[in-house]
């Protein structure tokens, strides 16, 4: 199933999509939380009526996460050879993952803008395309062996960074969390339907004013530390919940990693396509250049 959150009416509301994609079938439950309403219920909640996909504005599943998103440094073979050379060349993982966090406030949908916070604050900001698992059955100190049976879902993230923030701090979490640097979305795609352990993430950059680039492809096979792995990882002596996010990693591609860097600005967009998930899309504005130009 496709599970969504959107805006309909002026209410928010959860639902499934139908198996058409055309309509969006409601569900009884009150939407604030998003497919947080669902997620820890033993079943599926009613379904009150249908309305067409065109009526209904696309908000992220988890608009409000509960608590920092779980994020994976460094994931992928060919990632990590790209970025050898960089700020990160002296970093040895010696058999463990890096994890760090990004704050809820960070959380966008799909289609809304992300705002670009100013060359003062940070002028090297940059894209990531990732698998993100939705834990469905919370649990402490989860063997690697039963970490599949903890899988709600899966859904898309762009985990946008600041890298220049990023490398001047000895944590990563000041570069990853500035507002709105995490679209998530469109949805969430249950595990029934979906196996995340290989699916295909590909990330274009469309310039603006050019032509869309594909500067990421590859598939989930190749992380360095699988799912279950992650899952075992976030787990030791921490308790996760129903809902919680981890953000799997990104594969190589990143502007950081070309020779020069190439940094998004103003008017540029990224769009990420996972294969059974779907589209997640979103515009990168300076707000400064957008009042300007709305002043003159």
């Amino acid at each position: 199933m496709r599970i969504a959150t959107v805006l309909h009416q002026g209410r928010r509301r959860v639902g499934r999509l139908s198996a058409d994609g055309a309509a969006i079938e409601l569900f009884d439950v009150e939407g604030d939380a998003g497919a947080l309403a669902v997620i820890a219920r033993p079943a599926l909640p009613d379904v009150t009526h249908a309305v067409p996909l065109a009526e209904v504005q696309l908000l992220a599943p988890i608009p409000r996460p509960r608590r920092n998103i779980f994020c994976v440094g460094r994931n992928y073979h060919a990632h990590a050879r790209e970025l050898k050379d960089s700020v990160f060349r002296d970093h040895k993982a010696e058999g463990w993952p890096i994890v760090f966090t990004k704050v809820p406030e960070t959380v966008i949908a799909t289609g809304e803008a992300v705002q670009l916070p100013g060359a003062a604050i940070s002028s090297q900001i940059d894209y990531e395309a990732e698998l993100t698992i939705v834990i469905g059955r919370g649990g402490r100190n989860i063997p690697r062996s039963a970490a599949m049976d903890h899988v709600w879902g899966y859904t898309i993230v762009n985990d946008v960074t600041a890298r220049d923030v990023q490398m001047r701090h000895s944590q990563w979490d000041l570069g990853k969390s500035f507002d709105t640097f995490c679209p998530m979305g469109p949805w969430i795609v249950t595990a029934d339907e979906l196996d995340g352990r290989d699916t295909r993430v590909r990330c274009w950059v469309m310039p603006a004013g050019g032509a869309p680039e594909l500067r990421q492809d590859a598939r989930t096979r190749d992380l360095i530390f699988d799912i279950p792995t992650l899952i075992e990882t976030c787990s030791r002596g921490i308790t996760l919940l129903p809902g919680d996010l981890i953000a799997t990693g990104s594969p190589a591609g990143v502007g950081m990693g070309m020779n020069p860097p190439r940094w998004l600005g103003h008017g540029d967009a990224v769009r990420i396509e996972i294969d059974g998930l779907g589209v997640l899309e979103n515009r990168f504005v300076d707000p400064s250049r957008t009042a300007a130009g709305a002043a003159a």
